[in-house]
């Protein structure tokens, strides 16, 4: 029976993702054809439809690759001896990201693409659940730890917070002169309303 590298596997699908990627770039996912995803990746339609078999599952791929890496900074934030500092570098990491062309191209994308496919809406709706969740995990554990202060429950907190962020990421989006450090500047203003660090240890 034929074993599976696992890290070969990893690593051809992570060439696909960024094939898939650069074509998104180029043409838009509903101009892509599968055909240039193949030959961008150097490899057959065969091999291909192996990981995906279909460009509406690129881009779930996409989705969960994203959800991924936001998870593993809040779990990293968690583990800060300072969590509203924690706090502070995630939004300030995810303003950075307003300034790459192609995370608000591939997130333009992928919202377009949900609003046509329940599949992916499925994919970026539990995405989204979950970074609300851990949010509100950290703003909880920040208050309790007394690093943070907040004007309103952690739930809501978390609202206020993700609104900045999408406001600044639709801003990106439609802007054509964006300037992100306009933003970061107004995002930490507001989200000052919000929570602001207080006295406390560890």
């Amino acid at each position: 029976m034929r074993t599976v590298d696992p890290e070969r596997h990893q690593a051809r699908r992570q060439q696909i993702l960024e094939a898939a990627v650069a074509c998104f770039m180029r043409k838009g996912f509903h101009a892509t054809r599968t055909a240039e995803i193949c030959a961008e990746a150097g490899m057959s339609p065969g091999n291909l439809f192996h990981y995906f078999p279909t460009k509406e599952a690129i881009i779930a791929a996409i989705v969960e690759e994203d959800q991924c890496e936001t998870a593993a900074r809040f779990a990293a934030a968690a583990g800060a001896r300072n969590l509203y500092d924690a706090l502070i570098a995630i939004v300030e990491e995810s303003l950075a990201l307003l300034a790459d062309p192609v995370y608000t191209r591939i997130g333009l994308e992928v919202l377009a693409e949900a609003v046509r496919n329940p599949e992916v809406f499925a994919s970026v709706a539990q995405s989204e659940a979950g970074r609300k969740a851990q949010l509100v995990h950290l703003l909880a554990t920040a208050v309790e730890r007394g690093q943070a202060r907040l004007a309103m429950p952690p739930a809501q907190a978390a609202d206020w917070i993700l609104l900045l962020l999408d406001g600044a990421f639709g801003r990106a989006m439609v802007e054509e002169h964006f300037d992100a450090q306009a933003y970061h500047t107004l995002v930490l203003g507001a989200l000052a309303a919000v929570v602001v660090p207080a006295g406390g240890g560890a």
